[in-house]
């Protein structure tokens, strides 16, 4: 694997290319990021494995947990590997892998890229009212127990941890406003403050004294056990397969290629370890039948055991981490948003930017969907699951386009180049993610989260983008061909 120190000139854009610059005097993301910032953006991961650990663990039982967060961010780092070939082919690109779909397949079928784009979207963009109804339930554990109430408008609700949430969504969104380049010293601080709970989860147990492996089991046995471990890694595909998030600042890094394949690496490398090691930690200090009755909650109890009068200061650090994930959830759906805009893949309106360099129309949209996921579906985990669905499919067409574009393009300008043997991996990777896509989204009342309320929701959005996107070929584009974004 070969890469040169410093983004080379691109060649001449093609005019068929939907992804050419708009024109020198339309705004631009700036490119004011490092590497290490976005490897502080995937510091998201080891963050949101918080929302689906303790569901996992009581399900699978620890060493099926454990084998499965691990063989699932082995997936992760392989396919991620891949994208490093393909974010230095497409170093202009916001759209991060589902860019890499478009391109790979739209000779062959054009519809992949608003399907691709959209499903990729939405489980980041939705991350926002995951994680803010997840600081709701942390906000009253820890400190208003006593605030039970409820009040339903049909299939609206709104309760103690959803009305914080929202108040959370509501400031993230203002931030995200002034301009990602300006709020990174907010994400080094989350992040910092993420470090802090994850030492005390992974180090802490081990130290104790109340540590065991013995009471850990195996929950995953014959044909059964298969088919639940095929829908839990369906599950378990955003936590692990996200830190390609790094890809998608490609265009604001200082120097494309080098900083967006140093993001990449140190970001699944990090994932993968903190990803075996949290569950063992954790299901051999909680043990397996206090985290299976309280799957979302068990950690507060765990911070108050392992740091006493510490507690409220930890439930701090892990709220932060939480804000982690929204600000990059928000920042990341935004700017694919921005780029299907832009692209041509749904409606122009969402395609450009402020005069600060902010998708602010993108954004607004991802306000108005979150306030409507948490109100409706409530449950981090329906919301995950609703995601997957589009997330997954974006996957198989990101890895698959891969080895087309090897294909159809040969002698394009590819400043890292992967051996000859990634291609038959990369097909071997879209395979088996589309068994998994298939089984996950069939099998949900195995995890006894979702329904066919989260499967229907989840193809709705996928067909509502296809929409969009033939409504801008046949009807933007044709009538107003003079604005249309390169």
């Amino acid at each position: 694997m070969s890469s040169q120190p410093k983004t080379p000139a691109p060649p001449s854009p093609d005019p068929s290319d939907s992804t050419a610059s708009a024109g020198a005097s339309a705004p631009a993301l700036p490119k004011k990021m490092s590497w290490f910032d976005g490897f502080a953006m995937s510091l998201t991961m080891p963050a949101a494995l918080i929302a689906s650990l303790g569901a996992s663990i009581g399900g699978l039982g620890a060493w099926g947990a454990i084998a499965l967060w691990a063989a699932s961010m082995v997936l992760a780092t392989a396919t991620n590997w891949i994208y490093t070939e393909l974010a230095a082919m497409f170093p202009d690109s916001s759209g991060g892998i589902a860019h890499y779909a478009t391109e790979g397949w739209k000779k062959r079928a054009p519809v992949v890229g608003p399907i691709a784009s959209i499903g990729y979207w939405f489980p980041w963009t939705t991350a926002l009212a995951v994680y803010s109804g997840l600081i709701g339930s942390f906000v009253q554990a820890q400190w208003f127990p006593g605030q039970d109430w409820s009040v339903e408008f049909g299939p609206v609700k709104v309760d103690f941890p959803i009305a914080v949430g929202l108040l959370v969504m509501l400031l993230l969104f203002g931030a995200a406003m002034i301009g990602l380049h300006v709020a990174m010293w907010v994400v080094y601080v989350t992040g910092g403050a993420l470090l802090v709970p994850l030492a005390v989860f992974i180090v802490l147990p081990l130290f104790s004294g109340d540590w065991s492996a013995q009471g850990l089991h195996w929950n995953l046995h014959g044909a059964a056990g298969l088919r639940e471990a095929l829908v839990w890694l369906y599950v378990m595909a955003w936590t692990s397969f996200g830190v390609e998030v790094c890809a998608t600042f490609a265009p604001e890094y200082k120097d494309t290629v080098r900083d967006t394949t140093r993001a990449l690496r140190a970001g699944v490398l990090f994932s993968l370890g903190v990803f075996i090691l949290l569950p063992l930690t954790l299901s051999g200090y909680v043990g397996e039948k206090a985290i299976g009755e309280e799957p979302t909650t068990f950690f507060v109890g765990a911070f108050q055991d392992l740091v006493g009068g510490a507690s409220d200061l930890m439930v701090v650090f892990l709220i932060a981490s939480l804000l982690l994930i929204m600000i990059t959830g928000l920042a990341d759906g935004s700017r694919v948003l921005y780029e299907m805009g832009k692209a041509g893949l749904t409606i122009k309106q969402v395609g450009v930017l402020n005069k600060r360099g902010v998708p602010a129309r993108a954004l607004l949209v991802a306000l108005v969907l979150n306030v409507f996921v948490l109100t409706v579906l409530q449950t981090p985990l329906a919301i995950i699951v609703t995601g997957n669905l589009g997330y997954i499919l974006t996957h198989v067409l990101a890895v698959s386009g891969f080895a087309l574009l090897r294909k159809d393009r040969p002698d394009a300008l590819r400043p890292i180049r992967l051996p000859r043997f990634f291609v038959p991996l990369a097909w071997t990777l879209a395979g088996f993610l589309t068994v998994v896509l298939v089984v996950g989204a069939t099998g949900f009342s195995i995890t006894g989260y979702g329904g066919y309320t989260e499967l229907g929701v989840a193809l709705a959005v996928l067909v509502v983008a296809v929409l969009l996107w033939l409504y801008r070929i046949k009807v933007q584009d044709r009538h107003g061909s003079d604005d249309r974004p390169a």
